[in-house]
């Protein structure tokens, strides 16, 4: 098995909701803490959240994250 991981960001909007949630339904699990962070060059909040999952096949750059 290799464990895979992505931080997924997106502004504060409920956008990054669904996109976390998204990342759920597929398997993918919370890792860690979300992060909250303001994007000065675009006057924005922004907020992230690593997750990470257990795949069967090894882990190659190519991969798609969001397709595993």
């Amino acid at each position: 098995m290799t464990r895979l991981y992505r931080f997924l960001t997106e502004d504060d909007t409920s956008a990054f909701c669904h996109k976390v949630s998204a990342a759920l339904a597929a398997g993918w699990q919370l890792q860690g803490p979300p992060v909250y962070a303001f994007d000065a060059a675009r006057g924005v909040m922004r907020c992230g959240q690593a997750v990470t999952k257990e795949v069967p096949c090894p882990y190659t750059p190519e991969m798609k994250l969001s397709d595993q």
